[in-house]
């Protein structure tokens, strides 16, 4: 018997992808130059920063420490506003994807684009977001160095040949090293990257992330030193008793508050863009946004000591773990609230107006602030349970992350990561769980999605194994269907089914051989010319078919179908040797395997 050719049809296939070792290595020098970038943008950052702060020029600029008076006094106004133009002009002339947070730009290229970044982005993107933040717009670093490290993966990519699947891990891979040479977070770095970035996740997308990471915290460790982000005093564990019980709930409070918070916070941003959009010309909106923000840094620091809010403002939540802000309890729980307020403020005019940065640290801010004036609240209302202002505000910053960019898991790693107290743990789970439920009730969309959206790209929240991918073909086929011989005409087997307004499926032998198959539309059998029923089933069985056995899983069968091409694939007993049309148990055309496919994605269905 002569069996159906079921060999690859190489003019139907992409260019071979490259093999997991080519890929890793690829990936592991994406890091080391990802992880050198993340070392010119800070270095970028700290020049600019003590140029048009403190008058002059320098590469050292520890964001943890409070920044000096400036000389300018009431002129440190038009500080932002300068940096502002800069930025316009850099972002209208070179590259406008290098304008806002930078990363629903990179899950855009990722899930809609191919994974192509055009490889200008990186250079705009650093010198933007630098000027920017050196300049006291109240934006983060991590937005900007994953837009770099992704589009370094998205250049490498198109450079090398390779599947377009595979420059996508090297664009999530860029993003993750960006992040974790940002933060010293080589887990962090990969969490979020698995999280928010790849499609799918397995291992020929977590080594190379891993590489990348791994590299990219090698070379910050090397510039920057093995210490974490914050420095914090070791905290005292939960415990597991009765009152350890009753602190839990107050986290899970936390979290609560912080999910409002995070809905807040989108809501807030996507309202300022669209309400800075009504102002005529880019460079007058921005220059409107950045002098409000010079204006509040201003008060604050004439009012407070401080600018507080100015660029990554690390200092504000270094001083809040480490107890350095001192006043009544019921006067500290109000002076936090109002630097969560002027930061939520600040950032979103900010990037409303048109900067160049990140959410990420403005998110740790507010959490830090949040968490730490509710901890001074309990304590002055004498609540009888271990309540620890460092402790809530850590907790806050993750609880905060989380609920604002729906990346749970990265927050509660991330933040351990950066502060390296384990005793945080639980609490951080609670409160993020708490959090992104209380965000998700308020705001469907994270805020790195809620843009995406605006533009008709949906991004999917969930990732999940196909199950269907394992199923047998036997539990796919469809076992309604007719072994006819060859010579059957058409026109009797038409007039043999009674039924109408369904599609039949039949297989047609030869000898017993299979030979052929057809799906026939019975609803339009009546509309058929006499010639096409004067025809046998022989004569109009399309030979593009494959055979398989009922124990083949269908990522095989999916596979052969597509590789050929193929109508359906037969499916036979797996018991013969050499099967002919009375082994035949059913067939699967591509419509029951998207019905498989969606029968389990609907058990993770996004309500």
């Amino acid at each position: 018997m002569t069996q159906p050719d079921t060999s690859p049809n190489d003019s139907a296939l992409p260019s071979p992808p490259l093999g997991l070792l080519a890929l890793s290595l690829l990936a592991l020098g994406l890091g080391l130059f990802t992880g050198l970038g993340a070392v010119v943008f800070r270095g970028l950052i700290g020049l600019i920063h003590d140029a048009a702060f403190l008058g002059h020029f320098t590469w050292h600029y520890d964001a943890n420490h409070f920044t000096a008076a400036a000389p300018w006094g009431a002129g440190i106004i038009m500080v932002p506003v300068i940096g502002g133009m800069v930025v316009t002009f850099l972002v209208v002339n070179f590259a406008p994807e290098a304008r806002g947070h930078g990363v629903p730009e990179v899950m855009d290229a990722i899930f809609y684009q191919g994974g192509v970044i055009r490889p200008v982005v990186a250079v705009i993107k650093s010198l933007a977001s630098a000027v920017a933040i050196g300049t006291g717009a109240a934006v983060g670093r991590e937005g900007p160095i994953i837009q770099i490290g992704s589009a370094l993966g998205s250049t490498l990519g198109q450079w090398v040949r390779m599947a377009p699947e595979q420059r996508i891990i090297l664009v999530a891979a860029g993003a993750g090293a960006g992040i974790a040479a940002t933060f010293n977070t080589p887990i962090g770095g990969v969490m979020f990257a698995v999280e928010l970035m790849m499609p799918e996740i397995g291992v020929t997308s977590f080594l190379p992330t891993a590489l990348a990471t791994g590299a990219a915290t090698f070379v910050g460790r090397a510039f920057f030193g093995d210490q974490p982000a914050f420095a914090v005093p070791a905290l005292a564990p939960l415990g597991t008793n009765p009152q350890a019980a009753a602190t839990l709930l107050l986290f899970a409070l936390l979290g609560a508050a912080c999910g409002l918070a995070a809905a807040g916070f989108i809501r807030g941003l996507h309202g300022a863009e669209r309400l800075f959009e009504r102002v005529p010309g880019r460079y007058t909106r921005h220059a409107l946004g950045m002098a409000m923000v010079g204006l509040l840094i201003y008060i604050l620091q004439r009012a407070y000591g401080h600018y507080y809010v100015e660029g990554v403002s690390y200092a504000t939540i270094e001083a809040l773990l480490n107890g350095q802000m001192t006043a009544s309890l019921p006067v500290l729980a109000g002076f936090l609230l109002l630097l969560f307020t002027a930061k939520l403020f600040a950032t979103s005019v900010s990037l409303g107006s048109g900067s160049s940065g990140g959410i990420f640290s403005p998110s740790l801010f507010m959490g830090a602030t949040i968490g730490a004036a509710l901890a001074a609240t309990l304590q002055a209302l004498h609540v009888p349970l271990p309540v620890s202002v460092p402790g809530f505000a850590m907790v806050g910053m993750a609880a905060m992350v989380g609920g604002s960019t729906g990346a749970a898991m990265t927050a509660v790693t991330m933040i351990f990561e950066m502060t390296r107290d384990y005793g945080i743990v639980m609490p951080m789970i609670v409160a993020v769980a708490t959090a992104l439920g209380v965000r998700r009730l308020l705001s469907r969309e994270s805020i790195y999605t809620i843009k995406l959206v605006g533009r008709g790209h949906a991004i999917p929240k969930a990732r999940h194994a196909n199950m269907f991918m394992v199923r047998r073909a036997a539990t796919v086929m469809e076992r309604d269907v007719q072994v006819l011989p060859a010579e059957t005409g058409f026109g009797a087997f038409l007039s043999a089914e009674e039924e109408t307004g369904r599609m039949r499926h039949v297989v047609v032998t030869e000898d017993g051989h299979i030979k052929g198959v057809l799906r026939i539309n019975m609803a339009l059998r009546r509309g058929l010319a006499e010639a096409e029923r004067s025809m046998t089933l022989g004569q109009l069985a399309n030979r593009n078919f494959t055979v398989v056995r009922e124990s083949t899983i269908a990522y095989e069968v999916i596979r052969r179908i597509w590789t050929k091409g193929a109508l359906m694939a037969v499916v036979v007993r797996d018991n013969v040797a050499m099967p002919r049309g009375a082994d035949v148990a059913g067939v699967i055309t591509k419509e029951h395997v998207a019905d498989s496919v969606a029968e389990t994605v609907m058990a993770y269905r996004d309500e």
